[in-house]
């Protein structure tokens, strides 16, 4: 059984492409996301504590985009996790590659990995509470599929 301090959800969804705003356009468009500069945000609860609010991320980003450094592959998922240091040490232990170190923001800490086929995966402790805020603040409520 995985530990409970690792995976414990999907925080987003990225992909390249050669013009990020003309598909997020068509996906508004045709598919009715809600999106913005930064791709459209789907607000849920977090099943084991369903009081509280939960976030994932889809987004389109520039096939030059820096985020994308270090693979091949146009998608990236982004795993939400609960307390990433500790995930950090035991990935270095058992052989995973780290791509850089663990950036630290408001809305949480990030790092990136290497699966075995070279595929770039986002690893993120996330705030929620500060994505509550924000659509409190803005009256912003993303795509709401709770």
């Amino acid at each position: 059984m995985a530990d409970k301090r690792r995976v414990k959800g999907v925080g987003g969804i990225f992909f390249q492409t050669d013009d990020p705003k003309k598909l997020r356009e068509w996906y508004a468009r045709h598919l009715g996301l809600e999106t913005n500069d930064y791709g459209a945000t789907f607000k849920t609860r977090q099943w084991n504590n369903p009081d509280k609010s939960c976030y994932l991320q889809w987004s389109t980003m520039s096939r030059d985009s820096d985020h994308f450094s270090q693979t091949e592959s146009p998608f990236m998922v982004n795993y939400r996790v609960d307390d990433l240091e500790w995930l950090v040490g035991e990935l270095k232990k058992e052989g995973v590659t780290i791509c850089d170190e663990i950036e630290v923001y408001d809305y949480g800490k990030f790092v990136h990995i290497l699966d075995p086929d070279g595929n770039k995966i986002e690893l993120w402790e996330p705030v929620d509470k500060v994505f509550d805020q924000f659509h409190e603040d803005t009256n912003n409520k993303g795509l709401n599929i709770e």
